[in-house]
């Protein structure tokens, strides 16, 4: 894997207004998206056949919640980042997405720069504990 890798990327959110800001923020920096999906069920099977790198997945999807989605994907794929997206986020939501595997927390209305901050972020810190 050399240095240059940009993760591929999942996008998971009901919305598709937020679907198109999401992808439009991340292919402006050149990140692959492989797939988006518009609920939970779908998100986890999309992890399955496309293997992304990185999942962005929202809180309240429909036919599986973000956090269900977000324990099925661990299952699957524990190597996968997933990033959670909400824009009513408790503290106590937060902790438990973060309980449950999720490496991230992005509130909503997204901002590009904490957006990327956070996916660098997580991209690195995985890329170094497989050093």
């Amino acid at each position: 894997m050399g240095r240059s890798k940009r993760p591929s990327i999942l996008i998971a959110d009901e919305d598709s207004s937020m679907r198109k800001v999401l992808k439009e923020i991340l292919a402006g920096e050149n990140y692959p998206i492989v797939g988006e999906v518009s609920n939970g069920l779908e998100a986890v099977m999309s992890c399955v056949d496309l293997k992304p790198d990185i999942i962005f997945i929202d809180l309240h999807t429909p036919k599986m919640n973000g956090i269900k989605a977000l324990e099925e994907i661990r299952k699957a794929s524990p190597e996968t980042i997933v990033l959670m997206l909400g824009s009513d986020a408790t503290i106590d939501t937060v902790k438990e997405a973060l309980a449950k595997g999720a490496s991230g927390f992005i509130v909503k209305p997204l901002r590009p720069a904490s957006i990327l901050d956070k996916l660098n972020s997580c991209w690195q810190k995985q890329k170094n504990n497989h050093v």
